[in-house]
């Protein structure tokens, strides 16, 4: 089995020093990976060793085929056959599947979310604006990205469902390798830090409703967008 590349051996690193549990199950596992795929740390086409995964996580190699498998459905990783486990390179088609999903889930969680006034998880909604605004005043567009994707899990948390929370782990972990196929990172994310920011103004306001209805009208702006981009690429 060849070495893993440095970005894979920092992820692993990353893996290990965020681990608490001795034996995660293959759902616990799933999980720190996408965090790894989400955040940026594993990027399209890495390559993810079995053994090396489970000497990062003090797992079996069992237990980590298992979450391997479960994130290959999920489309979040791809198997090669006598190559290996490999993070999956995103197509037009997913971009579409995702944002169906999302345009589902995210003004759903603020229409009907129960945690819709919650102080708290607004508070996290504000911070990740505020994080995005100061990322992009260092020129940080990685930064600026990663606020996206916490500014939209804060989002779902809204909702107060655990399982709709995992479940937009998944599609979060699937358009950070979309974004990385982008050709512009600047020129995507810096247009929607103002409606974020609309968007976080709107909740602290009480107006659900007009904050779903523009978060669904931006969710449609961005996967067109995203559309328009990969069919250039």
């Amino acid at each position: 089995m060849s070495e893993p590349n440095v970005a894979v051996q920092d992820a692993l690193a990353s893996l290990s020093a965020s681990s608490t549990v001795v034996v995660p199950a293959p759902e616990r596992v799933a999980d720190r990976i996408r965090v790894e795929v989400a955040e940026a740390r594993l990027g399209v086409g890495a390559r993810l060793p079995e053994q090396a995964l489970g000497e990062a996580l003090q797992v079996s190699r069992n237990t980590v085929r298992e979450a391997l498998s479960q994130l290959v459905a999920e489309r979040v990783l791809v198997r090669i056959p006598n190559r290996g486990v490999f993070v999956a390179r995103p197509e037009a088609d997913d971009i579409r599947d995702v944002y169906s999903a999302r345009l589902v889930i995210e003004p759903g969680a603020v229409r009907y979310g129960e945690r819709v006034a919650d102080p708290a998880v607004l508070a996290a909604v504000r911070g990740a604006v505020e994080e995005g605004r100061a990322a992009a005043a260092t020129g940080d567009w990685t930064g600026v990205a990663a606020a996206n994707q916490h500014f939209h899990r804060a989002i779902v948390t809204l909702a107060g469902s655990p399982r709709l929370e995992r479940e937009m782990g998944r599609l979060l972990a699937e358009m950070r390798l979309v974004f990385q196929r982008m050709p512009g990172i600047r020129e995507f994310h810096e247009p929607y830090l103002a409606r974020n920011g609309e968007i976080a103004t709107l909740l602290s306001e009480g107006a659900a409703e007009r904050a779903a209805d523009e978060l669904a009208r931006y969710l449609v702006t961005a996967r067109d967008q995203l559309l328009g981009a990969y069919a250039r690429i």
